[in-house]
């Protein structure tokens, strides 16, 4: 019992966590591009990730049990995942580098679940789990959400072009409203869920386990026989990504929103739109897609638009890197974790 505590409480920090470290998936354009103080924008993103967040649970049933078989978790397993997560998100976040939460805690389960089965590849769900909801999604999403950006931006440069920068920026300073609090809810709808799915597995271990067998009338809520996601999981996970995004992540947000490319509001207009869509779809689907790779591709493909040069790509290569070497780096650290506590 005292060991799901913990776990529960790793699984809050990771929560927190994210909500920082992706706090600037949401609110990078509208702070770089005026529309908001940073102080109004966090506020904003805080309130629709929380809305996100209370919607749906098929990205949480694809963390807990769409990886790897259950079979081979315990609760060993998920708080080396978890904490696996926690040490790339915070090393990255150091950095200023914005790097996938999501990435890092597929790749701590993995590398976790790995140690526990001893080397059992086979334990690893590729065909159903793996490689279309994750490996093919890594590739894809950026270079739609790059491609995306930049047909958004070309047609809305093809509308606009008549119209005069003041009356573009006054009323894309308005849209960018919607569109960043749009931004805000789908990012909720994908990465909370991603924590509830853990929880999710952990009580659904400790209840094959028996951990709760013997618990007092009180707390037999903890037993799940099924793979459930219980309604005091979801708020959990809920408020503490708001509580996260409320703190702010601000390296992350000056690399997403001034170093990578300069943006007006209409920039940032389409670069937010784009990666809601792409990120919507993704969670209606089940997919636990990388909201950070969405919206920095997006950043990419609308500033190309803009001025291709105007893209910082000594920039855009470090972020790249952080990404390719998310999921290799958090599964070796899960499994040192698991291997070391054994």
């Amino acid at each position: 019992m005292i060991l799901f505590i913990i776990v529960v409480l790793a699984a809050i920090a990771f929560e927190y966590i994210n909500g920082f470290h992706d706090a600037a998936n949401a609110i990078a354009t509208v702070v770089s591009t005026k529309v908001l103080t940073p102080r109004q924008a966090i506020a904003m993103a805080a309130f629709f990730n929380l809305t996100g967040a209370l919607m749906g649970t098929a990205v949480a049933s694809t963390i807990g049990k769409g990886i790897v078989d259950t079979k081979f978790v315990d609760m060993k397993t998920v708080l080396c995942a978890l904490l696996g997560a926690i040490i790339w998100n915070l090393v990255t976040w150091w950095l200023g580098l914005p790097s996938s939460s999501s990435h890092a805690l597929i790749g701590g389960l993995c590398g976790a679940a790995l140690a526990t089965a001893r080397g059992d590849w086979s334990i690893l769900k590729w065909n159903t789990g793996l490689t279309p909801k994750v490996i093919v999604p890594m590739f894809t999403s950026p270079l739609i959400g790059f491609l995306l950006g930049a047909l958004l931006m070309a047609l809305l440069f093809l509308v606009l072009r008549s119209f005069t920068p003041h009356i573009v920026n006054s009323v894309f300073g308005k849209l960018q409203l919607v569109s960043a609090a749009w931004m805000a809810h789908s990012h909720g709808t994908n990465d909370a869920q991603k924590t509830m799915g853990i929880i999710a597995l952990a009580l659904f271990t400790g209840t094959k386990s028996g951990v709760f067998k013997d618990l007092p009338p009180v707390l037999q809520f903890l037993n799940t026989p099924d793979f459930v996601v219980a309604k005091w999981v979801i708020v959990l996970c809920a408020a503490t990504m708001a509580a996260g995004t409320a703190a702010g992540g601000w390296r992350i947000i000056r690399t997403l929103g001034h170093k990578m490319v300069k943006l007006q509001p209409v920039h940032g207009f389409a670069a937010e739109t784009t990666a809601a869509v792409i990120i919507q779809v993704a969670s209606n689907w089940g997919i636990p897609l990388s909201t950070t790779h969405v919206i920095s591709t997006s950043i990419m493909g609308v500033g190309a638009v803009k001025r291709f040069s105007g893209v910082k790509w000594s920039v855009v290569e470090r972020i790249v890197w952080a990404w390719l070497f998310t999921l290799p780096a958090t599964a070796l650290i899960g499994y040192a974790l698991e291997r070391l506590f054994r």
